[in-house]
């Protein structure tokens, strides 16, 4: 993510402790300026909320970590997510999933038949 975003800045939102675990919520912020993913750099600006949950074990020792972030929410501000139910996302999904277009449609046509009814 550093080469990715190499102005990366994480600003802690909110800070939850426990004896065995701490939850950090955060913003990450920077410019997408290198490959991530395989996507090259868009040069756009993220704002990314991420969740991080730590466990730690009786030495106090890091066990774990889970993190959680909405991926639409970071692919839609580099500008490669579009909404399903509007056209430029109907369009893109037709595109970039024939397959699965061709399922749901046959899917619908067997249930036409079979009922009578969409």
């Amino acid at each position: 993510m550093l080469r990715a975003i190499p102005d990366l800045n994480i600003g802690v939102q909110r800070r939850h402790a426990s004896e065995d675990a701490v939850v950090l919520e955060v913003i990450i912020r920077g410019q997408h300026m290198g490959t991530w993913r395989g996507l090259p750099a868009t040069g756009r600006q993220v704002a990314l909320p991420l969740c991080g949950i730590f466990a730690f074990d009786a030495g106090d020792r890091l066990a774990g970590e889970r993190i959680y972030y909405d991926r639409a929410t970071l692919l839609n501000q580099l500008g490669i997510f579009h909404e399903l139910e509007s056209l430029r996302g109907r369009i893109t999904t037709a595109l970039m999933h024939p397959i699965t277009m061709a399922r749901i449609v046959a899917r619908k046509s067997v249930t036409l038949r079979s009922t009578g009814k969409p």
